[in-house]
């Protein structure tokens, strides 16, 4: 079968490449997907930069944490799925970006016929992210402002919808000024250019001069810096990705330090996934379920690209300004 894999950590376009290797047999617990799509998400990119701590490549290493398949073949044991059905592949080592792959049985979400191709590829990472960090561990509750950053992502545009039908208020960062009418459609109420001067001085101008009790940010460096300023005194800050990759200063200016009880914790999917009961992991998919038929925790669907492609994908899923998710499609030539 052909597979993505990379022999050392890189930029991503350099180093993956597509290859010949045996088609893998499942073993005990475990089933073989044939994978339809697979998403190209930053954590993916992340992973091939060697900057996603979470996880460890092992040489040579796959990649690709999700993507939609059919079930294929069953080991010995398995009762969650059964050949001939169409599945959420959640793969926690990577190897989705490949024809096939074998994953634990239990880390197969079986979805209704009604959900898209591309809904379902994407089905995992961001749509539950967004509930877990908004409902769960923010817990925000209604009529409370939600500062973000990246508010023109994915995920970004998620946490707008579900933030709006859970009656939050949504204050949203981007860097492009016309963005801003796009995500007011979606639902934003408040949007804030950072071009435009500090964060913390436009949340405090425009929504409340003690600042928001609850914010959420994937880019950190000076921008985050400004988001824990804008924090109110008993505000919460979820850092869950790292897009500059520099520190966030949470001890440059005394009044947010000495004073009050700002608190800054980091979320990771990888670890409050495990940590679910196996009914909470069934009421999270069908809250997914339910919210991707609302439309709340869609994806936009962007261009799709064959296995042999690779570079070409991963460069476009990181151009600036592009519109929808980008998808590897392993059975398209």
């Amino acid at each position: 079968m052909k597979a993505i894999r990379f022999a050392q950590h890189g930029e991503p376009a350099a180093v993956l490449a597509v290859e010949d290797i045996p088609l893998p047999e499942p073993g005990e617990g475990q089933a073989r997907v044939r994978i339809l799509e697979s998403p190209v998400n930053p954590s993916d990119l992340l992973y091939v930069r060697g900057y996603y701590a979470g996880v460890q490549a092992h040489f040579p290493a796959q990649a690709g944490f999700e993507g939609v398949g059919i079930v294929d073949a069953v080991g010995p044991g398995v009762k969650e799925v059964s050949a001939g059905q169409r599945v959420s592949v959640i793969n926690g080592p990577g190897g989705n970006w490949a024809e096939y792959s074998v994953v634990p049985a239990g880390e197969l979400f079986a979805v209704p016929d009604d959900l898209p191709d591309e809904q379902v590829a994407s089905f995992f990472i961001n749509p539950a992210s967004a509930i877990l960090m908004v409902r769960h561990v923010l817990a925000v509750p209604q009529g409370e402002w939600l500062l973000q950053s990246a508010a023109g992502s994915e995920l970004g545009r998620m946490i707008i919808r579900l933030a709006k039908r859970d009656g939050i208020r949504t204050a949203n960062i981007v860097r492009r000024r016309e963005s801003a009418e796009e995500l007011e459609r979606l639902g934003a109420d408040v949007v804030i250019v950072s071009s435009d001067g500090p964060i913390d001085d436009q949340v405090r101008k425009l929504i409340d001069p003690l600042g928001v009790k609850y914010a959420i940010d994937c880019v950190v460096g000076e921008t985050g810096t400004q988001i824990f300023k804008a924090l109110h005194e008993d505000g919460k800050m979820l850092v869950y990705g790292s897009l500059t990759g520099e520190p966030i200063r949470v001890g440059d200016d005394p009044r947010h330090i000495l004073a009050g009880r700002r608190t800054l914790e980091v979320y990771w999917l990888g670890y409050w996934f495990p940590r679910l009961t196996d009914a909470q992991r069934q009421q999270l998919g069908q809250d997914i379920v339910d919210l991707m038929r609302e439309g709340i925790v869609e994806t936009s669907p962007g261009r799709k690209y064959s296995l042999d492609n690779i570079a070409d994908a991963v460069i476009q899923a990181e151009q600036k300004g592009r519109k929808g998710k980008v998808f590897l499609t392993p059975g398209a030539k």
